[in-house]
């Protein structure tokens, strides 16, 4: 059964830094597209990054230049480095993987709040 668990959220102040990860539980999970998501309160779920197979990656614009995906075939793991939070990062953040529309999952999310 595929299985994917974020960890690493919490509450940080303006300007501080986490690191997300997710644990992803399938066969072949070097092939698949990984993407982090969000979701705020009271809006739709949002692209934030994602990283191929091959190792390209796309940010939001939102998050350029703060947030870094990064991917460990080895591991089976996918993390995003997130620096320099503002309170609109505020948000659950979900992790996906994405081959084709029949194989595509998600996790339960991981609630980040950046407070003061």
């Amino acid at each position: 059964q595929v299985q994917l668990v974020e960890s690493g959220g919490g509450l940080v102040q303006p300007g501080g830094s986490l690191r997300l990860s997710c644990a992803v539980s399938i066969s072949a999970f070097s092939i698949y597209t990984m993407g982090w998501y969000r979701q705020a309160p009271g809006k739709q779920r949002e692209l934030v990054a994602a990283i191929t197979s091959g190792g390209s990656t796309n940010y939001a614009d939102s998050v350029k230049g703060r947030f870094t995906i990064s991917r460990d075939n080895f591991k089976n793991t996918v993390y995003l480095q997130m620096n320099s939070l503002k309170p609109e990062d505020t948000a659950v953040y979900y992790c996906n993987a994405d081959f084709s529309t029949y194989r595509n999952y998600w996790g339960k999310g991981t609630l980040v709040t950046v407070s003061s």
